[in-house]
């Protein structure tokens, strides 16, 4: 593990960036939570750091399916409003970012056995990872059932909903997915299909997610709906304006997400 950092103790310098043995964190995704900490509110950080709004937003969302657990909570106010809080998992994640800054270099050995700082650890390298992916989330694999060709893997989230993936034997055995494994699961936003909660529908795709609108960024032709499906896990999907017109989505609505479990991408640490 690498950390670089002109900081002083107590403070947190943009400048921070760690390497956990190559998986590097990035360091805007710090800054933010350190800019929402000091801001009390996702716009007014986004301001401080130049960065959009949406920008801002779609960070926060990505970092707190990653994690795991909510590092950040928000209450909408209307468009750009509302203000935004670090959870007590992202408060203790900034204070420590600030005490590993703070640390020279040549004792991170000594750090890496600190079993104080262990779960931060974990935590950074969860929220570093990339994708082009509008949708990333980590999981836990429950069950595979392997075909002749193919395997449904069946993993659950941190919100506790169970997402169904369609994968080669190949990847089965390369990713070394067995019960009890973290994995990720990447979703495009293009691939998610949006319906109303009714519960008593029939559908074919594998995965069926509902949960609350939390937001919706409205385009020229496409508009992004977001999902909140509870423990800070969200899901975004892609629609056409005249689609969410005809479902009637507005901030606050209940809707369901159907996804094909061969549109699932897993992937591992």
């Amino acid at each position: 593990m690498t950390v670089q950092s002109t900081i002083s103790v107590g403070n947190v310098s943009p400048s921070l960036s760690l390497d956990f043995n190559g998986s590097k964190v990035s360091a805007r995704r710090l800054e933010l939570l350190v800019a929402i900490s000091r801001e009390n509110s996702i716009n007014g950080a986004a301001k401080s750091l130049g960065m959009t709004y949406k920008g801002a937003w779609e960070a926060v969302e990505a970092m707190n399916n990653l994690a795991g657990v909510p590092l950040v909570t928000a209450h909408q106010g209307g468009r750009g409003g509302g203000g935004a809080e670090l959870t007590a998992a992202g408060l203790r994640l900034v204070e420590e970012m600030g005490r590993i800054a703070a640390l020279q270099v040549q004792f991170f050995s000594v750090l890496e056995k600190d079993t104080g700082l262990g779960n931060s650890f974990e935590l950074l390298k969860r929220i570093g990872v990339n994708t082009s992916a509008r949708n990333a989330f980590r999981g836990v694999v429950e069950n595979v059932q392997r075909g002749a060709v193919n395997a449904e893997v069946t993993l659950r989230l941190a919100s506790g909903e169970i997402l169904h993936a369609m994968v080669t034997l190949e990847s089965v055995r390369s990713l070394d997915l067995l019960p009890g494994k973290a994995v990720f699961a990447l979703i495009d936003a293009s691939w998610v299909i949006l319906t109303t909660a009714d519960e008593n529908a029939r559908v074919s795709a594998r995965n069926r997610l509902c949960g609350t609108v939390s937001r919706i960024e409205c385009g020229s032709v496409n508009t992004e709906v977001l999902l909140d499906l509870g423990n800070g896990v969200t899901l975004a999907a892609i629609i056409t304006d005249e689609s969410r017109k005809m479902l009637g989505l507005v901030v606050g609505s209940r809707a369901c997400a159907l996804i094909k479990s061969s549109h699932i991408i897993l992937g591992v640490d």
